[in-house]
């Protein structure tokens, strides 16, 4: 294994609780039914995002996404604040530094938010790369995956992630994925797409470790 690559929401960052007070607050502000816990949330989450908008019972037709996605970022940015990173992060960072593995985060956060989340967090130096959207829709990351799959045609790449959708990434550029069942979706959610489903960060590494060491 050459390089890890890490999704940020959720698998970095512990931000489930700010995701569902902020699209709560945007449901409540129209009269619509709000999520009522967790589990609610990880089960209707996914992307594309717009779709996951269509099923919590938002009407594009009324009020455009391209509307709703701002004010959704306004609210995240307020409750965000309080988040916290997942207390076995850092020292899986230290670890995978300490075997040689050169670390780059690829989110489908837009880039300048990005860079402002993991500086205030004390994480920028752990990544050698930091890889964000151009943009606030959160539509997808897979371009930026494919980008860096042709900077690094032949790397041997761990992806890191929580949702259906890094497992889609992933495949597509060619890298082992795992994915911890403790961010945005549910390990229901995460059990059918054929990649190891995981509730930590310590489990996955000792698992990562015994194989690389065994070959």
């Amino acid at each position: 294994m050459e390089y890890c690559i890490w999704d940020f929401n959720g698998t970095i960052l512990d931000d489930v609780e700010a995701g569902i007070c902020a699209v709560n607050r945007l449901l409540a502000d129209r009269g619509m039914p709000c999520l009522p816990n967790k589990e609610a949330y990880r089960e209707v989450f996914g992307f594309p995002i717009r779709t996951y908008y269509e099923r919590l019972g938002f009407d594009f037709a009324k009020e455009p996404y391209e509307v709703i996605a701002p004010l959704w970022v306004e609210q995240y940015l307020h409750y965000v604040k309080s988040a916290e990173v997942f207390p076995d992060v850092r020292d899986t960072l230290i670890r995978l530094r300490e075997r040689g593995v050169r670390q780059v985060v690829l989110s489908a956060t837009e880039c300048g938010m990005l860079c402002e989340q993991l500086s205030e967090l004390g994480l920028t130096d752990f990544f050698e790369e930091i890889l964000g959207l151009d943009n606030i829709h959160a539509a997808s990351k897979l371009s930026l995956a494919q980008d860096w799959r042709e900077r690094h045609p032949d790397a041997s790449v761990l992806w890191l992630g929580d949702t259906d959708h890094d497992a889609e990434v992933a495949e597509r550029i060619g890298a082992r994925c795992v994915l911890i069942a403790r961010g945005h979706q549910s390990a229901r959610s995460l059990g059918h797409l054929g990649v190891p489903v995981y509730g930590d960060l310590r489990s996955v590494m000792q698992d990562i470790f015994t194989d690389c060491d065994n070959q």
